[in-house]
């Protein structure tokens, strides 16, 4: 797809309006704003660490980008003729901050804590959040602008990439949240048992 990508007013300020809910659900959630332990950086690539998932990005943003590709697929796919460009990215990201949402409520948070390798995960900054819903955005705007075959393939190289990097990416993360493999775990956490 060549030539630019233009967005109209409407979904510029439903864009807006997303980040800035969710923020505001986040807040009155109890979710921090910023990583407690005091670090300035906008990075923290220690994802064993209690500055995983408070700071503006982390290796996990990568799996956000993932989100977008997928999303961009699904909803192609599924809503292409009846959803303009603008439309389906709106839709995206409307997907991407419910599952920020949910992601950060006590029930999810456990969950996480129960069966994955993220024992000290205690839910995102809003600042992570943020960024997440941004990286989303990001591997949305780049599935618009790929062939689908490359989309495709751009999911199994990040996927590959951060399995290889950190243990863990969006699919491996699904099945571990709902379907639990304590193998899986026991690899994610490089613990022999």
């Amino acid at each position: 797809m060549a030539g630019r990508i233009q967005f109209g007013t409407r979904a510029v300020l439903a864009y807006a309006l997303a980040l800035t809910g969710l923020a505001g659900v986040l807040a009155a959630m109890g979710r921090p704003w910023w990583c407690s332990g005091g670090e300035p950086w906008p990075w923290s690539g220690e994802v064993w660490s209690m500055h995983n998932s408070q700071h503006l990005l982390d290796p996990y943003a990568v799996t956000h980008v993932t989100h977008g590709l997928v999303y961009y697929l699904v909803l192609r796919l599924a809503l292409g003729r009846r959803l303009d460009e603008s439309a389906r990215l709106v839709l995206a990201v409307a997907i991407e901050v419910t599952w920020e949402v949910i992601e950060n409520t006590t029930l999810v948070v456990e969950r996480y804590r129960a069966v994955t390798s993220s024992l000290d995960y205690f839910g995102d900054s809003i600042a992570n959040s943020l960024g997440d819903v941004v990286a989303c955005t990001l591997g949305y705007l780049l599935a618009m602008r790929m062939p689908w075959r490359r989309t495709l393939v751009a999911i199994v190289v990040l996927e590959t990439l951060m399995a290889v990097w950190i243990r863990d990416g969006l699919f491996l993360n699904i099945v571990m949240l709902l379907y639990p493999v304590d193998a899986l775990r026991t690899w994610q956490t490089g613990v022999a048992p």
